[in-house]
């Protein structure tokens, strides 16, 4: 059986294709294509106003439009001094073309003041599993921390160098990539995805 992971990004490929188990509990194969198998597909643009409704849109689309069952999922930062802000647009905070400095930057200076108990966030994020026939399913995973006051550490991407997790001792940035996936908000979320694949039944 193939399954679509809906995405263009190798490095969330490889993360995912070690989440995602090899085969269901009744034995059947799972093998997983992405979308660099369908080169003239191309996932419509995050304009929902929730992270449930962007998973759910992609993943949707990518099944209807290859005929396979595919997984998508969106991500967001929510931060309780900001009213869940980021949020839904969280990779766009500081504008349609902003980088992740200027993202960063952003966060950073509407915080400025706050300590560190007024710093709570947490990153959340919806993976979907949808169906050619319009079937949806829908997974939460999430990864409680703090906004920190500055950049630290040198690994990860987006967030992660001022995101504090372990009481807001370390950033996610200085955590090696094993000991990030193992608290993962997406490990998490495709965490339960998975069980929905191992029940796969047998044809």
């Amino acid at each position: 059986m193939k399954i679509l992971i809906a995405t263009g990004n190798p490095h969330k490929l490889q993360e995912l294709r070690h989440i995602l188990p090899a085969k269901s509990k009744c034995g059947v194969p799972l093998e997983y294509v992405s979308l660099a198998d369908f080169r003239d597909l191309h996932l419509p643009p995050e304009t929902g106003t929730s992270l449930e409704e962007n998973a759910a849109t992609k993943a949707l689309y990518a099944a209807r439009q290859t005929g396979l069952p595919a997984v998508s999922d969106d991500t967001g930062l929510e931060v309780e001094a900001l009213n869940g802000a980021p949020g839904v647009h969280t990779a766009r905070y500081a504008g349609e073309n902003a980088d992740t400095d200027e993202n960063n930057r952003k966060l950073l200076s509407a915080l400025e003041g706050k300590l560190l108990p007024e710093r709570a966030a947490r990153f959340r994020t919806i993976a979907c599993f949808a169906t050619p026939q319009g079937e949806v399913c829908l997974f939460e995973g999430i990864l409680e921390g703090f906004i920190g006051f500055g950049y630290r550490g040198s690994n990860g991407f987006g967030y992660d160098p001022i995101f504090l997790v372990e009481k807001g001792k370390k950033a996610l940035a200085e955590l090696t990539e094993t000991q990030k996936n193992k608290i993962s908000h997406r490990g998490k979320a495709f965490k339960k995805l998975a069980n929905q694949l191992l029940s796969v039944p047998a044809k």
